[in-house]
């Protein structure tokens, strides 16, 4: 097994478990860097199969199928956090898997993952754990309306999760207890959605910029680079990351999702053990990309502090606005067009993105708008 303390050279192998686009992007990061990459995928013309040198085509919890990603590759990663930490855990007597598999366990479970925030300190929303009925009613005496229910494990774009407001709600979110344990957390009246990255490479970390999200429907729509926002506030969050990165010995990039309060406070909501979403925009704003600096954590390189070459407006193309965009190509020549290979455009499904840089991130916005795709 390779010495993760030691930089992994090019021409070197690299597995990605989970073929999406956070996958073909890391892969194209690392083609560039001169590693190999292969991929293990249930889908026979995945995102990530179309640019990687090699593709096993199986389950993600497919003991087999790791084992024979073990043999193959010299380190390995994931795209995502619901790849079975069973199975990781199987092959680690001989895989390498720099970014271990406790941060995959703790993000998994959302009440794992506010133990950990609580046990650094890291301020996050009111919450309690439900297992029956009769916890919901106890718990929202102390935590009050409006609150959130959600399940512990599997949620994502809004996916399981109800807002109660009043006693009305309380019959409709019993359906989300039949999936098991869930968590019931205080409404956080926020002004902003911000998220920041940090990389790292188990030694030495560096953070990102802040960047401002909006969702609509519960997937993010536009990510705006960066967060108009008090210095202070960035200070602050830039602290919450160095500070979780530092206590998990970080090896890759780990996203942070937070509310920012009007009065300044910062609640932290969720954690990604990966490349995210809203960090696409630095491809091509930033002077280097997160895809880049996870490739460079995993492997062991020195990570350079991040700049911000150019304010940026990253606007996700789903489904239903594929097609649309396509005619964007030919006008807007300034703009920066990311497909990721898909095979059906579903409502709702992630296809691409497109990333503009201007110092008119207000007018960007508004062009967005003119264009009559994202109404």
């Amino acid at each position: 097994m390779i010495n993760l303390m030691k930089p992994l050279m090019p021409n070197r192998t690299i597995g990605i478990v989970g073929g999406g686009q956070l996958g073909r992007m890391m892969a194209m990061s690392a083609k560039k860097m001169g590693f190999r990459v292969g991929v293990l995928d249930p889908a026979a013309n995945c995102p990530t199969a179309q640019v990687a040198d090699w593709h096993i085509v199986a389950a993600y919890d497919d003991v087999f199928a790791l084992e024979e990603m073990a043999r193959r590759a010299d380190v390995i990663t994931y795209e995502f956090e619901n790849v079975s930490v069973e199975a990781l855990n199987s092959i680690l007597p001989y895989a390498s898997i720099p970014q271990g598999t406790d941060l995959l366990a703790i993000t998994q479970d959302r009440l794992l993952e506010k133990s950990f925030l609580e046990a650094n300190n890291i301020v996050i929303a009111p919450y309690a754990t439900i297992i029956s009925p009769t916890d919901i009613q106890d718990a929202i005496e102390s935590i009050g309306y409006p609150c959130v229910l959600k399940t512990t494990r599997g949620g994502y774009d809004g996916k399981g999760q109800y807002v109660l407001y009043s006693t009305a709600d309380l019959a409709p979110s019993m359906n989300l207890l039949r999936e098991g344990t869930c968590e019931l957390e205080a409404w956080i009246p926020f002004e902003k959605e911000l998220s920041i990255l940090v990389a790292g490479n188990g030694e030495t970390f560096t953070t990102f910029p802040v960047v401002e999200n909006i969702h609509r429907n519960n997937i993010l729509h536009q990510t705006i680079a960066p967060a108009n926002i008090d210095p202070e506030v960035a200070e602050e969050a830039k602290r919450i990351a160095h500070i979780i990165a530092k206590s998990l010995d970080l090896q890759g990039v780990l996203a942070i999702e937070m509310f920012l309060t009007k009065s300044g406070g910062l609640y932290v909501n969720e954690l990604a053990p990966r490349p995210h979403n809203s960090g696409h925009y630095t491809i091509e704003a930033c002077s280097m990309s997160q895809f880049d600096a996870h490739i460079r954590g995993i492997c062991s390189w020195p990570l350079p502090d991040v700049d911000l070459l150019s304010p940026a407006l990253m606007v996700n193309v789903l489904g239903e606005a594929l097609t649309d965009t396509y005619d964007l190509i030919a006008v807007k020549p300034d703009w920066q067009f990311h497909y990721y290979g898909k095979e059906e455009a579903k409502k709702g499904r992630k296809m691409g993105h497109i990333t503009i840089l201007s110092d008119d991130i207000a007018g960007l916005s508004e062009e967005i708008y003119q264009t009559n795709i994202w109404d």
